[in-house]
């Protein structure tokens, strides 16, 4: 079967291959790939800034944004022929620590867990693959057009439910939440908000076309000015972007009791000025909370699936900008304007197809 792979440390060496079906010991639920959502992790990966092969493995399989068909599942389990999956993209260290032990993989205490596409485990972005069942989330089967966007919903459906438990550690009852960066995640994070009745501002440098356009159909209010120009002061804020500016000024536009979710990697080197002794005591004197979020597990792949099947079909839709074939894969990685999400379409139609080989 064909499978799209990297060399991992070994930059620009992003090809299609020929490889082995899935070996029956990776587990008795057999799917087949239909979509692979790209992303800025992949993009790092292939540029060798980081990615681990399985071990004994020259090669990983890039892809943890995924979707797929069930082809054949063991009876029991609550999966069968022909349901539509996501297999969740961390997995547990395999002598797992307190945190993994407890199914909150995405909290790992030793940095032994794997990903999917990313450390120590073969991505989606093939033919077929096999997991165990706790491994998979079933989706509504109306979702097949957008069900890849699951994995980014789980972000933020993590980061939303820890700003939620932080507000209880005292008087909480935000009204206003902004929302870095109006890629995926961040219009992402933007929906979840507006589903809270909260009043959502949208930071972005791209002046029109379709992230505003997205933004405001939510309902959320859409600005190109720097945060601190918008004299906005929020009560959360969920940075989205990653850089060091960006993060900057958003730890300092904060209203009181604000709660911050850091969602965005930020390069390493040289940034903005920063005077700690300002940040930290705007931090302590008003109660603020800055925390960082990354990753899911189970509970959040839930959370996200109803997401999905509560939210604006038209509207999730309209994320997807671009669908490329796998055997174009390359026109996929080449970026366009417009672009909002990519997705490589493993086996366009949706449908099952030939067995693995």
């Amino acid at each position: 079967m064909q499978a799209l792979t990297v060399t991992p440390g070994k930059r620009d060496s992003l090809r299609l291959r020929d490889i082995d079906g899935p070996p029956a010991g990776q587990g008795p639920v057999l799917v087949e790939a239909l979509a692979v959502g790209l992303c800025g992790t992949d993009m790092e990966i292939i540029e060798a800034q980081y990615g681990q092969a399985p071990p004994g493995q020259d090669y990983l399989v890039l892809g943890h944004e995924n979707l797929g068909r069930v082809r054949e599942a063991p009876q029991g389990p609550g999966l069968a022929e022909g349901d539509l999956v996501v297999g969740i993209a961390r997995r547990p260290d395999p002598e797992p620590c307190r945190a993994c032990a407890a199914g909150e993989w995405d909290m790992c205490l030793n940095g032994e867990y794997t990903e999917h596409g990313i450390k120590g485990l073969d991505g989606f972005a093939r033919e077929f693959w096999r997991a165990e069942p706790e491994a998979l989330v079933r989706l509504d089967p109306g979702l097949a057009d957008v069900g890849v966007l699951l994995e980014p919903v789980t972000v933020v459906a993590k980061a939303w439910e820890q700003i939620e438990r932080i507000g209880q550690r005292a008087f909480f009852d935000p009204r206003v939440a902004v929302v870095t960066g109006a890629g995926p995640v961040g219009l992402l994070a933007a929906l979840l908000g507006v589903r809270r009745g909260l009043e959502v501002h949208v930071f972005d440098i791209v002046t029109d076309g379709l992230k505003p356009d997205l933004v405001r159909d939510l309902g959320a209010v859409y600005h190109t000015e720097p945060l601190p120009d918008s004299g906005i002061k929020a009560d959360v804020l969920v940075e989205c972007t990653g850089v060091a500016q960006v993060v900057l000024d958003v730890l300092g536009c904060r209203a009181p009791d604000a709660i911050t979710c850091l969602t965005g990697v930020t390069s390493s080197g040289k940034g903005p000025d920063v005077n700690v002794g300002t940040l930290n005591r705007r931090t302590v004197l008003g109660n603020e909370v800055v925390f960082g979020s990354v990753n899911a597990n189970r509970r959040h792949y839930e959370a996200a699936a109803a997401v999905l099947a509560e939210a604006d079909r038209g509207w999730l839709r309209r994320l997807i900008t671009r669908r490329v074939a796998l055997a174009d894969f390359a026109d996929a990685f080449a970026a366009q304007p417009d672009d909002v999400k990519v997705v490589l379409d493993i086996r366009p139609d949706g449908q099952g197809g030939k067995d693995p080989a």
